[in-house]
């Protein structure tokens, strides 16, 4: 028996609490893990695993060995690590999971960078519209982009901020003339991203505040399907100017209501991991890059409608914020 491939097989089992499911995220079929997780309760003398025809569960002995598992794989996976960084070769794959936003504006040129660098890195990528839909155990490393954090109980790097624009197409704008105030979104075909506030919008101007009721057209979770839907001509949308900066450039889409600034349009860019005592090297690697690909960013302007990129310090609280500027 190989114990230690046993004991990853025994961890993974003991993370899906599901034979199938553990089988298919190691890539082995379904005998094998009942096979090596069978001669590893041999090996011990113990049960880890209560099997019965609809569930999987961990005895108490299984664990407290689970637990100890963890430790021991994330301590050998360093001790590896530790290996190829002395060759000057970082080698692994990365868990990396990151919201459609910043899947299809940011990451691709962040991942390329570093494997440019680190040429043995592999990558698994999940893409999600919402935080809520993917779990800390289920990534190494996180990008969100976000109005408001809601998970606390990770290191929260804040890479970057952008801000909400109001967007339509020509196509609409032929249709239906343009808002010259906020107040004239009421006439109009409005859609919204889940994440984007739903029941109402707030403006500012010279004469003070105004809160614009929305009542949306089409209301969807993916921004991905927002914006080629504003594309189409559909009505008019909220979304994130990085997320459409290429398309304002080309003119696809056109920004709105200039004379009005947006109320809580800004969204940061955060960099999410666990806060382990062991981080894995090729972890550590990547995350010092991504901060320090940021900082590096030229700022490009002042005015609130460029992204900026500032110093990110490091803060003895698993919550890293930035102590001047954020971008």
């Amino acid at each position: 028996m190989n114990l230690v491939a046993s004991i990853r097989i025994f961890t993974k089992v003991a993370e899906c609490l599901n034979f199938a499911e553990a089988a298919k995220q190691l890539g082995i079929s379904s005998s094998v893990v009942t096979r090596s997780l069978a001669a590893l309760e041999d090996h011990l003398g113990v049960r880890l695993v209560n099997r019965t025809t609809r569930r999987v569960s961990l005895t108490e002995t299984g664990r407290l060995y689970w637990e100890r598992c963890i430790e021991l794989l994330r301590q050998l996976d360093a001790m590896e690590e530790c290996i190829a960084f002395a060759v000057g070769q970082p080698l692994g794959s990365l868990r990396v999971a990151a919201s459609s936003l910043y899947a299809t504006t940011d990451l691709p040129e962040v991942l390329a960078a570093y494997r440019a660098r680190e040429p043995r890195m592999c990558f698994e990528l999940t893409v999600f519209d919402n935080m809520s839909d993917v779990a800390a155990n289920e990534f190494d490393v996180c990008f969100s982009a976000e109005r408001r954090l809601r998970d606390s109980s990770l290191v929260c790097r804040p890479l970057a901020q952008t801000y909400d624009v109001i967007v339509a197409s020509p196509r609409y704008l032929a249709r239906c003339p343009a808002p010259s105030r906020p107040g004239d979104l009421a006439s109009h075909d409005v859609l919204v991203a889940s994440d984007a506030p739903s029941r109402y919008w707030e403006f500012r101007d010279a004469h003070g505040t105004q809160r614009v009721v929305v009542e949306p057209i089409m209301n969807v979770q993916s921004p991905q399907v927002v914006k080629r839907a504003v594309q189409a001509g559909l009505g008019i949308a909220r979304l994130p100017r990085s997320f459409v900066r290429d398309e304002l450039a080309n003119g696809s889409l056109r920004e709105l209501l200039h004379d009005s600034s947006l109320c809580g349009d800004e969204r940061t860019v955060w960099l999410l991991y666990s806060g382990q005592p062991h981080m894995a090297a090729a972890l550590r690697s990547f995350v010092d890059f991504v901060v320090e690909h940021y900082r590096q960013r030229p700022p490009e302007s002042n005015v609130k409608n460029d992204l900026r990129v500032g110093n990110t310090p490091r803060s003895t609280s698993n919550t890293e914020l930035l102590s001047e500027r954020i971008l």
